[in-house]
Parts: C-alpha cells; structure tokens; sequence
C-alpha cells in the first residue's frame, strides 16, 4: 500500500526539525506534528514587548564542535551572549560557575593558591572518604562554604528532596575554576541566534508540512498509517503505554512577567541559592540579544513534581527509574519502521549541541553516509 510520507515526525523540537530538514534534503516527504500550538518544543521563544522570550526556560546554545556549530549558524546568525549567571544567597551576590571571582567574594583570597588552601582546610576538616549521598559528594569536591550557600538550597529546591536523601553520582563533579573567569560553559562557540530559537526552527522547517495542535497518541493509528517510518520523540513510556512503568520526572512552572522599566537585575540568569526563595532563578530575557528596549521580561523559574498534566524537563535517573528505561529501551529495538530520538525517547537529559550531533548522526545512518 503506498504512503502518503516517507517519515512522520511527531514532534517539532529540535531534533524533529533537524531530522525533518535532512531528510527533505535528501527528497524524501516528510510530515511533522506536534502536540503543541508552536514550533520548537522546549526552544520555543515567543515575542513579547518586542523581546524574544524563552517560553520553557533559559536556553544558550554552547559547542566545541565546529560542524555543529557552523550546521546551526547556517540556518539563522548567531549572537556573541556569553553565559555569565549570578548566585543570590540572601541578598549576597556570587559569581558563577565557581571562580575567582567567587572566592574573592567569600574569602578575600586573590590568588590560586589561597583559594586552594581554603577548600581543602575546608574538605579535610569533614573526613569524608566515600561520600555516600549528594551532600556528602558536594562537601567533598569543595568544602562547606560554596556547599551551603550556593549548592545545598538551590538543589534542594530542584529536586524536591533532601540532599542527603539525593544519590552521589548525580553530583559527579564540580566545576571550579582557579582563574577569574565567570564564562559558564568551556566551549569554543556560545549564542543566542538573533531573533530567538524559534526563527531558527522555522528556516529547519521551511517547505516542510506542519501540523500543529495534533497528539499523536489521541489517533495514532491513522497517524501510523500515513508514513512508512514514524520517528518519534516523546516519552518513551508513553508510546509503550507504560507497561513497565512510569518514568519520573522533575517539571518547572514558569511566571512571567513584563516590567515598565528598562532593566531588571542586569544580568540574563540569576540562581536563588538559598532553599527559603521558593523559585530557584529569575530570567531576564532581554539581555539575551543585548535588548535595549523600554520594558523587560522576566521569568520565574519554580521547580515541581511532574505529573501528567505537567511538561517534563529533567529524568530522575535514580536506579529505579534506569532500571525501567532500559526495559523500554530493550523493547524500542525490536519496533519495526519506529525511530526514537530526543530526550524523552532516550530518558536523557541533552544539551541542544548533543540534540542536534544525535539526529545528524542518525540521519547519516539511516542513508548510509558518513559522517564528516
């Protein structure tokens, strides 16, 4: 029976786009729907007071590969924002990631050394050898100053449970840095695409079919039917209809909110480090693309539970919930002309660099290419 597709592409994310874009490059049809009212999944950024707000959370795209990072600038050009954040701890202000900067503004220590010297006294005063949970892990990588006031309330706050309850590996390390340097991310190229993530998937997207507001699992049958090869990114449990299971997740709730003034806070992020603010950061969207607008966004972040009515955004890739994934894993292997990719089939949490390598590399070995 012939198809009307060659791929339907159930969500219209970034790896959707770059899938569906690739794939029309090499003459196959493609249809992309997704259950959303927009492009772009979690990227999506929508205009308001004329500034491109990041609708699902701050989001900065960061790489050291060059093919990647010339693969994104070659649909939209690409700002030079330079990810920068600040730690609020009970009015006190902090550089990050840990640098420094921040240690100058802890101890007063100005060299390598005494910054050094004062971790270590720190690390060797708690005797702990084998940390046996996060806190634990946290104390041990730096001490109890930097774990107490920028660690232990803002994960917390995160994860929704103690950090004593919290496993080890998911703080694996941490990332200090013994020169003043407040560049988040160690990549050689780092942007905002000038005129919001959006822009970018709709050039993905051009002369593509569309259809948005669809859920694929509300008539899935039909959907099935109309493509040779479903590629699909959702979650995973979903599409199996969790016969294994319920994979968890940590969801956000997001306030925003435009301000009759020129700016804010001064800066794009700034983390709530403290466990009594209930939001764990406040986004400022406009310095994004360096606004210079009359009005500001901002944007509360407040981590919770996800349920079913909730967009998930975080794995909890505890041992349980690893355990039933590679349940569904195993299973999604055997489905024949099924494609699964993107965070929520891999029950993985991704950088948009890592999204957009996956379904590149996907593509080349579907058509049997290599990759450059």
């Amino acid at each position: 029976m012939s198809k009307k597709y060659d791929f339907l592409i159930v969500g219209a994310g970034l790896y959707g786009s770059v899938f569906a874009h690739e794939a029309t490059k090499r003459g196959k049809k493609c249809l992309v729907i997704d259950k959303r009212y927009h492009l772009g999944g979690n990227i999506y950024t929508e205009n308001i007071a004329g500034i491109n707000v990041h609708t699902y959370g701050a989001h900065i795209f960061h790489t050291s590969n060059k093919k990647i990072w010339d693969y994104v600038n070659s649909f939209v050009e690409f700002n030079r924002y330079t990810n920068s954040p600040l730690a609020n701890y009970k009015g006190e202000l902090y550089n990050l990631p840990f640098n420094m900067n921040t240690f100058y503004q802890l101890w007063k220590v100005k060299t390598p050394q005494e910054a050094r010297d004062k971790i270590n006294s720190q690390i060797a005063g708690l005797g702990i050898t084998e940390p046996q949970n996060l806190e634990e892990q946290a104390l041990s990588l730096v001490g109890t100053d930097i774990y107490y006031k920028l660690i232990k309330g803002y994960t917390e706050k995160q994860w929704g449970r103690e950090a004593k309850s919290l496993p080890a590996f998911i703080i694996k390390r941490l990332p200090v840095r013994f020169t003043y340097d407040n560049n988040y991310f160690n990549d050689n190229y780092q942007g905002i695409p000038v005129g919001g993530f959006t822009k970018m998937i709709e050039k993905m997207l051009e002369g593509i079919e569309v259809n948005l507001s669809v859920d694929y699992h509300q008539d899935r049958a039909a959907l099935d039917d109309l493509a040779h090869t479903v590629v699909y990114t959702g979650m995973i449990d979903e599409f199996f209809d969790y016969q294994f299971g319920t994979l968890e997740y940590r969801s956000l709730r997001f306030e925003h909110e435009v301000l009759d003034m020129p700016d804010y806070q001064g800066n794009a992020v700034v983390n709530y480090t403290d466990k009594e603010t209930e939001f764990t950061r406040i986004i400022e969207h406009k310095h994004f693309e360096f606004g210079k607008q009359e009005k500001t966004v901002i944007t509360r972040e407040y981590p919770q539970e996800w349920t079913a009515k909730d967009e998930p955004y975080y794995p909890v890739n505890d041992q349980r919930n690893d355990s039933i994934f590679k349940q569904y894993k195993e299973l999604s292997s055997s489905q024949k002309n099924i494609i699964f990719g993107g965070r929520l089939a891999d029950y993985k949490y991704y950088d948009m660099h890592h999204v957009v390598g996956l379904a590149l590399k996907k593509i080349a070995d579907i058509f049997e290419e290599e990759q450059a």
